[in-house]
């Protein structure tokens, strides 16, 4: 028999990896016997059963196994599975990245009660691993111990989950118009996780990204801050950092930070009853808004002095409405953040009612408005009458 000048090393490579137990067949292959792990064949009877095959049936593709790789998130559970179509007579194997043998067959090798048997048969081998770690990822090997020896390889990739996002920077209340920054983190992903800001449905544009490589040399912190300028309507916003990773597979995790935003007061006048007739009660309601709101209302009469009224209370009271209480009426709401005068406009002329509203120009966003007959409002400087 000729055999090939490589026959010592490929008989040497081969009873170091056959199963305690197993012999070479007479047409050149192992064959498990009472199969018992952790033991070897001898090289001697290895080499003294061998008879080789020839290079047609060594060349064979059908014994060639095919696995494929896998991606599992940190903590989950992979499937690992290796299919041979023609087995030769000889079992499937899967080892780690350290080449640790996990199964051999449906014989379990590594004591990890995370590894399982899914599946054992001739033309298949499938196993999972549960609690998968970080430390997990690699190069997982499937091996068929024909002549020669042919292998699958199966890329495990792990995706490390990242953390919750933490917002800082801020610290207290805002008043209108300063400028912010507020920063963002989270740590733990793998790959780098992405962030993003937006205050309610808006989208704010932050700073891209920065990556950080995490102690642990396979995960990373990544951070991104965000500046803006805030108006009275940011009073009570949540600004939100979303992180964005695969392994989160679309679930939101995300961070909200609520801003408080002071600013200057505004009030309208309000009358109760909307269409009030002469003779009878009526209520100006000095409706002040702000933050933080009102403390004071000063009620005035444009040419009438001293002031009407200045209390904690809304409201000036005409107990009985008649002629003389015609006339333009101002309301000055106040806080600490500044005052706000709304004005109001009455005419009892006998068979008709006159009534016009609107806010002073000494602060931003006066309006000016007319109630209708509905009740609303509309801008513009004209009166309306109603009838009696």
């Amino acid at each position: 028999m000729g055999a090939p000048s490589a026959l010592p090393l490929l008989l040497l490579f081969a009873s170091c990896w056959a199963p305690g137990g197993a012999n070479l067949s007479q047409d050149g292959y192992w064959q498990e016997q009472n199969l018992e792990l952790g033991t070897l064949a001898p090289l001697e009877e290895a080499m003294s059963s061998t008879v080789w095959s020839s290079p047609d049936m060594l060349a064979s593709q059908d014994s060639q196994p095919w696995t494929s790789d896998e991606t599992v998130v940190a903590g989950g559970t992979v499937v690992l599975k290796c299919q041979v179509k023609d087995h030769e007579d000889s079992s499937l194997q899967w080892s780690n990245p350290a080449q640790q043998t996990l199964y051999f067959g449906e014989k379990r090798a590594l004591r990890d009660n995370r590894i399982q048997l899914v599946r054992s048969t001739p033309h298949e081998l499938s196993i999972s691993i549960s609690s998968v770690a970080l430390a997990d990822e690699g190069e997982y090997t499937c091996s068929i111990f024909t002549m020669p020896v042919r292998t699958a390889k199966s890329l495990v990739t792990v995706l490390g989950i990242p953390q919750k996002p933490i917002i800082t920077g801020y610290k207290s209340s805002l008043r209108e118009k300063d400028t912010t920054t507020l920063n963002c983190q989270s740590s733990g992903s793998k790959p780098a996780a992405q962030l993003t800001w937006r205050k309610g449905d808006q989208e704010l544009h932050g700073e891209p990204t920065r990556i950080q490589e995490d102690p642990n040399g396979k995960t990373f912190t990544v951070s991104s801050s965000v500046t803006f300028q805030v108006t009275r309507e940011d009073d009570g916003a949540d600004i939100v950092c979303s992180v964005n990773h695969e392994s989160l597979k679309g679930a939101d995790r995300s961070t909200a930070q609520r801003i408080e935003v002071l600013y200057t007061p505004t009030a309208k006048i309000r009358p109760d009853p909307p269409h009030p007739r002469e003779g009878q009660k009526l209520l100006l309601h000095c409706e002040g808004r702000g933050n933080p709101a009102p403390q004071q209302y000063l009620w005035e009469k444009e040419g009438s002095v001293p002031p009407l009224k200045m209390t904690q209370e809304s409201a000036l009271i005409f107990p009985f409405l008649n002629k003389s209480d015609s006339g333009t009426y101002g309301c000055t709401a106040t806080s600490n953040m500044g005052s706000y005068k709304a004005y109001y406009t009455l005419n009892v002329n006998g068979t008709y009612l006159t009534h016009e509203a609107k806010g002073s120009d000494d602060a931003p966003d006066a309006d000016t408005a007319i109630i209708n007959a509905e009740g609303g409002q509309s801008g513009g400087d004209d009166k309306k009458e109603y009838f009696i």
